[in-house]
């Protein structure tokens, strides 16, 4: 794909095996923007701004009209990447026709081209409904955040029968791709073996057909250690902190404003 050309659902489908995928999370215009000209292949307007942006604990609070807002502000920003909007808890286990009512929500906006459940075989019903009526599906299973409480934490999730399982209900009801989240590498190779559609794996190992990362973790943003498999490319924490003391510095020896920022 050429950097003129958007990403669509068939052309992401048909890169698995052909190259790696690249996913990033998205929350914002500015940062959308400059994902996409850096070429992401994917961005994710995913439910985790609960916590990177809002500062929760948990995604659980994150609401529809929130996630709705950010999706907004993203898909206005891209031009070439895939947009992809979580349906917030507990979005995904309403009746088919409510999810489906959402779901079109989300498509309606500029440059949305997709959604993302979390769930495995007990959505099935759910996910060939919607990819009947034509909303593109990309799945989760493994660790699946807005079910935290049930796991009892944010633990590695080790049972290769149940992620196998889902991951393969999900392909057979219409997924387009599946998102495995927190389990050991020799399940992630198994399932991607397995299926004919891509998998994006965060901290699923190198495997996966393809890797997501939530943008602030790469960029050394967060509030709290990152989790084990997140990689932080720069200390953007570092340079905002030493820019803005040297901003308070300059304003308060009356080095800022000088001359030049002034209008005569």
């Amino acid at each position: 794909m050429s950097a003129a050309e958007t990403m669509t659902v068939p052309q992401f489908q048909r890169l698995k095996g052909r190259r790696r995928l690249t996913m990033l999370t998205a929350y914002d215009f500015p940062t959308a923007r400059l994902l996409d000209q850096a070429g992401v292949d994917a961005l994710l307007v995913g439910d985790s701004l609960g916590m990177v942006v809002q500062g929760r604990s948990d995604t659980l609070a994150v609401s529809w009209q929130e996630m709705l807002y950010h999706a907004e502000m993203v898909g206005r920003a891209v031009r070439h990447a895939l947009v992809v909007v979580d349906l917030p808890f507990p979005l995904a286990h309403l009746e088919p026709p409510e999810v489906l009512r959402h779901a079109a929500q989300a498509l309606q906006l500029p440059g949305v081209s997709a959604v993302k459940l979390e769930g495995g075989a007990e959505l099935v019903g759910t996910i060939r409904r919607l990819v009947q009526a034509g909303v593109p599906v990309m799945g989760h299973c493994g660790l699946r955040p807005q079910s935290v409480h049930r796991l009892g934490g944010y633990r590695v999730q080790r049972d290769a029968q149940l992620v196998l399982r889902d991951a393969q209900a999900l392909e057979e009801a219409g997924a387009f791709a599946v998102v495995l989240e927190c389990i050991s590498r020799s399940i992630a190779a198994e399932v991607t073996r397995s299926l004919s559609i891509p998998t994006i794996g965060i901290g699923a190992g190198p495997e996966c057909d393809g890797q997501v990362l939530v943008l602030h973790d790469l960029l050394g943003l967060g509030s709290a250690p990152p989790p084990k498999f997140a990689r932080a490319y720069a200390n953007l924490a570092k340079v905002i902190l030493e820019a803005v003391q040297q901003y308070c510095r300059d304003v308060q020896q009356g080095h800022y404003p000088g001359p030049e920022h002034c209008y005569e």
